[in-house]
């Protein structure tokens, strides 16, 4: 009995299996994206793994971090992504590497929402606030299924066998990778505006990025919430507001969004800040 305990509950096995079944998720998930012209299957399909990993190794599925955390920690983790957007995009339009606001996709929220009559600038507004509550929600069941594997499962798994700067770093890499199929086929990024291998190190930079913070929260809290907070307000404000809100310019894809220079270098200063606390305080937990 010890024996079958040591090996259900073996971090190596439990990483080997959950990977394994990502891997093979992936292709109808992928499969699904061209059929349902949505991610959402994709995203779902880490988190099926996970599931999945845990009926077979009996690994209980509560340890996928489903307690809440605390308010605060939500807060914080709903605020950070809009703070560090918010000065990504400060800088682009106050550089002159993008410009405040696209009147046309502004336009285009004028009739969408049937408020042709309405000022640019109400328009603005109520987008904003549409996407900080609606669009914000509306992402959890995606985000959600991909937080309970990268996070839920992963990050404590691997936090068995390294350091929190490797737990972080490596399950952000794994993150990062899970998503390059998707640019390779051309489906994710900014298209031929700029090289491709350009495109590839900033986005691995941004994702390696945030997982030292989601990581950091993980493991402070023993809750997946702040990761799948952090990561739908990340995609909402980004995706939804600052990016298309950002008229751009002949160099603007230089820059712009989770491809270019701004916003994986703004998110980069804020991991090493989550980087330094995360080894600091989690060092006496492996000692």
């Amino acid at each position: 009995m010890t024996g079958d305990a040591k090996t259900e509950n073996s971090p190596a096995l439990v990483i080997s299996i959950f990977l394994a079944l990502t891997m093979l998720f992936y292709f109808a998930g992928a499969w699904l994206i061209f059929r349902l012209s949505s991610a959402t299957p994709l995203m779902l399909s880490v988190g099926l793994a996970a599931v999945v990993t845990c009926l077979l190794t009996r690994k209980e599925l509560r340890t996928l971090g489903w307690r809440w955390g605390g308010g605060k920690i939500q807060w914080l983790n709903y605020i950070l992504p809009l703070f560090y957007a918010a000065l990504a995009y400060g800088l682009i339009w106050a550089l002159g590497l993008g410009d405040w606001y696209n009147v046309d996709f502004v336009q285009g929220q004028k009739e969408s929402y049937n408020l042709v009559p309405w000022s640019n600038n109400a328009v603005i507004v109520l987008h904003f606030l549409l996407t900080a509550t609606v669009s914000f929600v509306l992402l959890l069941p995606s985000v959600l299924g991909e937080e309970l594997g990268w996070r839920g499962l992963l990050v404590p798994e691997l936090f068995k066998l390294m350091p929190f700067t490797g737990v972080a770093l490596l399950s952000g890499l794994l993150w990062a990778v899970w998503h390059w199929p998707l640019m390779f086929r051309g489906l994710y990024g900014m298209g031929e505006a700029t090289p491709f291998l350009y495109q590839l190190a900033f986005f691995t930079l941004c994702i390696m990025s945030m997982s030292v913070v989601v990581t950091y929260f993980r493991l402070k809290t023993d809750s997946v919430w702040p990761a799948v907070i952090f990561h739908m307000s990340h995609n909402a404000f980004l995706q939804k507001f600052f990016g298309p809100m950002t008229e751009g310019n002949a160099n603007s894809a230089w820059f712009l969004d989770e491809f270019g220079l701004v916003v994986p270098s703004v998110m980069m200063v804020i991991a090493v800040y989550y980087g330094r606390r995360g080894s600091r305080e989690f060092a006496a937990i492996k000692t």
